[in-house]
């Protein structure tokens, strides 16, 4: 929000200095980032180039002075031809101590060219010999000194300048013609210097993008008084009644609706200053009646749109228009004011006539109905508007305008009927015509504007600050809050312009927050916690999932974070011809990210795939939810999963090892055991399976406890052919996290390191080819009981000495007692038992 601060001084006092001002807004919510001196001097401060610099709370200053002895108020006289050139004119001016011949190429001259001496003199900005003012035809802000010069054989040594020159805009394509009250001979800094603040505005701040906002503000931070804007309109003409008709037919997105009339406009070019100022707050002039408009919503806030009224009596047939606000209808399209043919969503609120669209509500005009020079009489909207419907809008047209910036961070309906007020008042001032007494206001649903009870013990225990009820009371009340005290007790009702106070316990933090905010921020002192400290519960879900990190950070991996946005195309490359339903966003920021994902291994192998070309050791994981659609629900499931990816050599290089083979399906199979280890999960179990998105025979389930919670193994090579991977094979993993969790122990038991040596034994079992490596295990822990600590698979092997469609499988045992050595003949009996369980369970043979 750009700030004239001649503007803000119409409806406040501002006596100390701009960059006091600018601090004391900032302390207050309403960061100024930028103070702009137009034509005035800036104070003295570090300089940068081009004469800006930057304080040290960083707020950018920039500007340039213009000399009150070079930079005036002139008067042109008489506009003649060049004698050498076409392209250029002679202009008389008299700069209120003598008369000049200033030569310039300003095209809104040409029509005043040798018509002899004018009978009203134009008054323009003159800068004599010697000024500095920027370079006009040079882009950017290139400072110059006018120099004595001969052009096409005439000297120059002034100028007639433009608002370029002059640092107020970019325009450079015509000389400034200023108002025609203008003194002549006066410094232009003193005629209509000024100074800007440009302030970044949050959210629950709406209600101060607009000048009047701004000024409350500053009333209430300096006690200064508050001079309300005049709304008195000058009623002219016939009643409104019977001229025009309002329907609402969506209360609940339109709670107000207000129109008045002026007739016999004459639409043309808006006073100078007025011009000046739309164009120090940052928006373009147009003519008188749309300058009216954007004048007040900068004013006021309220945001007004004016029709062409015949255009739309034509359309109602020559009689009264009806003025319809509703949603769109199937396939209803629009013509907006900035030329495109809009198809309008079933959610969009239109402002229509009985023929039709005629503007999408709080966004922009049609094209249809908007005033043209031709118009002769206007019918003014204000209006209030659902603000989450705006915002809705908005991103589905892909479109913006300063009244959208307004309604989408919502405008209280009461402003609707006083920005019509305002705005039918400009209008009259400067495109005459007469006003239809009254209005028509339709206004269904009155929000009912909400009170707070606080009290000091309220400030002292959020705010850390003792402040009395007489401060408290009179903060508010320069806040506009209607007050009233019952002895420390204030009860406080929120002001008609704000949409940001709520009941309840929530209001009494956003009164808080007032006081803090006019109280000063910097003036609350810093205190120790003196309130009751609230006691700690244990999350049992969420530290099991910290363990799960913890483990595999020191197993050696590092997790990753991934966006839980993606697009189906994306998924199908792991998944193909499998993606099923997914959660679809209604209005995605882009293609690539439309729908919530279905997998989260899919997103893991994106990393892989932008990290591979920088690093040739990849070991992630990553912890998130997924997505997946529940048939007659309105939210999806949200299914905890954990996702593993490894790929590239063994070992790094730096560790001095000499392994630098490319990890393979059991260096995923050793993380995972490490994981269950670590997690102290008990029963758990490795089985072969197969599955499109893993390689044919390196592909396994983990089950736990007999239940599969998940798979891991080798990504299929046609499936890697759709990922940029490197060459080194991609080991995979998803679990389903919460099954996994679920089987963590509350507690394990623990056995203390025994104090005798272990006895240490090889035993090798030829077994049908089709028999798990995983069962001869199993008999094996089976039969050796709590003296059998470790049983470990070393080798596999496969040739004529165990015969064809058998293997070897040898396994390192280790026994141990925790109160004994074990002698030879224990041993033995352990061994005579494991070799019977293993012949009994697989039917394996001990090889000798």
């Amino acid at each position: 929000m750009k700030v004239p601060l001649s503007w803000l001084k119409e409806y406040v006092d501002v006596e100390m200095p701009v960059e006091e001002l600018a601090r004391l807004l900032t302390m207050a919510g309403l960061e100024v980032e930028e103070i702009r001196y137009v034509g005035l001097p800036i104070p003295a401060g570090p300089t940068g180039s081009h004469g800006e610099f930057r304080s040290a709370r960083e707020t950018s200053v920039s500007g340039l002075a213009w000399d009150r002895d070079k930079i005036v108020v002139g008067a042109v006289l008489e506009v003649m031809p060049h004698p050498n050139a076409d392209r250029l004119v002679l202009c008389r001016l008299d700069d209120g101590e003598q008369e000049h011949i200033v030569l310039t190429g300003a095209p809104n001259l040409f029509p005043y060219k040798g018509k002899g001496p004018l009978e009203k003199p134009l008054k323009v900005a003159y800068a004599r010999e010697g000024a500095r003012i920027y370079d006009g035809h040079d882009p950017g802000w290139k400072v110059m000194t006018l120099k004595r010069a001969k052009i096409r054989g005439v000297e120059s040594y002034s100028m007639a300048c433009s608002e370029k020159e002059l640092g107020i805009s970019e325009d450079h394509e015509g000389i400034i013609i200023l108002d025609d009250d203008a003194p002549v001979g006066m410094p232009l800094a003193d005629y209509m210097g000024d100074v800007v603040l440009d302030i970044a505005l949050t959210p629950n701040m709406a209600r101060d993008a607009n000048v009047y906002g701004v000024a409350r503000e500053v009333a209430a931070l300096t006690g200064a008084a508050l001079r309300a804007p005049d709304l008195e309109v000058p009623w002219g003409g016939p009643p409104i009644e019977g001229r025009v008709s309002l329907e609402i037919r969506v209360p609940e997105l339109n709670p107000r609706f207000v129109v008045g009339l002026i007739e016999g406009v004459t639409v043309g070019p808006s006073p100078y200053w007025v011009q000046r100022r739309l164009k120090l707050a940052g928006m373009r002039p147009v003519n008188n009646v749309v300058d009216a408009t954007n004048y007040a919503m900068l004013a006021l806030g309220e945001p007004l749109h004016a029709f062409d009224y015949d255009v739309l009596v034509r359309r109602a047939g020559g009689g009264a228009p009806q003025i319809i606000t509703r949603l769109a209808e199937p396939g209803e399209r629009l013509r907006t004011l900035d030329e495109v043919e809009r198809e309008l969503d079933d959610f969009t609120v239109l402002v229509a006539d009985t023929a039709g669209a005629l503007s999408i509500a709080g966004v922009m005009g049609g094209a249809e109905s908007e005033v043209s020079t031709s118009t002769c009489n206007v019918l003014l909207e204000g209006a209030a508007w659902n603000y989450i419907n705006i915002r809705r809008t908005l991103a589905a047209q892909r479109l913006s305008s300063e009244a959208a910036y307004r309604f989408s961070r919502g405008v209280h309906p009461a402003m609707a009927e006083r920005g019509v007020r305002l705005g039918l008042k400009l209008m009259q001032q400067w495109a005459g015509g007469t006003v239809a007494r009254g209005l028509v206001d339709s206004y269904p649903l009155p929000p009912e504007d909400p009170v707070v009870e606080i009290t000091p013990q309220d400030a002292e225990r959020w705010l850390g600050v003792r402040l009395a009820a007489d401060e408290m009371e009179s903060i508010l009340r320069r806040l506009e809050f209607q007050v009233q005290r019952q002895g420390e007790r204030i009860r406080a009702k929120a002001p008609d312009h704000r949409l940001d106070i709520s009941p309840g316990i929530v209001g009494v933090a956003d009164l808080m927050e007032e006081l803090a905010r006019i109280y000063g921020y910097d003036r609350i002192p810093e205190t120790q916690i003196a309130d009751t400290i609230p006691p700690q519960y244990g999350n049992p879900e969420l530290e099991r999932e910290e363990k799960v990190r913890d483990v595999l950070v020191a197993l050696g991996l590092q997790e990753v974070i991934t966006y839980r946005l993606t697009s189906p195309e994306r998924e199908a490359r792991l998944l193909p011809g499998s993606a099923g339903p997914y959660v679809e966003l209604e209005n995605p920021i882009s293609k690539d990210r439309r729908v919530m994902r279905r997998s989260l291994l899919a997103s893991v192998l994106e990393v892989v795939e932008r990290n591979a070309r920088i690093r040739h050791r990849l070991a992630i994981f990553e912890i998130g939810p997924v997505f997946l659609p529940q048939q007659g629900q309105d939210l999806p499931l949200e299914k905890a999963t954990l996702a593993l990816v490894l790929s590239g050599p063994r070992r790094y290089e730096f560790w001095g090892g000499d392994d630098r083979r490319p990890m393979d399906f059991y260096d995923l199979k050793g993380v995972l055991e490490g994981l269950l280890e670590g997690l102290k999960v008990e029963d758990w179990a490795f089985k072969a399976a197969s599955h499109p998105s893993f390689h044919p025979g390196k592909c396994a389930s983990l089950l736990v406890g007999g239940q599969e919670i998940g798979l891991l193994g080798e990504i299929h090579p046609l499936v890697a052919e759709r990922f940029e991977f490197p060459e080194a094979p991609v080991l995979a993993a998803e679990l389903d996290l919460k099954l996994l969790l679920d089987r963590i122990p509350e507690a394990h038991r623990v056995q203390e390191i025994s104090l005798y040596p272990p006895v240490l034994e090889d035993l090798a079992f030829v077994v049908q080819e089709s028999i798990p490596a995983e069962e001869v295990a199993a008999a094996i822990r089976q039969a050796g009981g709590e003296l059998l600590r470790e049983v470990r698979l070393f080798d596999l092997y496969r040739g004529d000495q165990v015969g064809a469609g058998k293997k070897s499988l040898a396994y390192a045992l280790v026994y141990q007692a925790s109160d004994r050595t074990l002698t030879d003949e224990e041993v033995a009996r352990i061994r005579k038992r494991i070799i019977r369980q293993v012949e009994k369970a697989v039917g394996g043979q001990l090889r000798r």
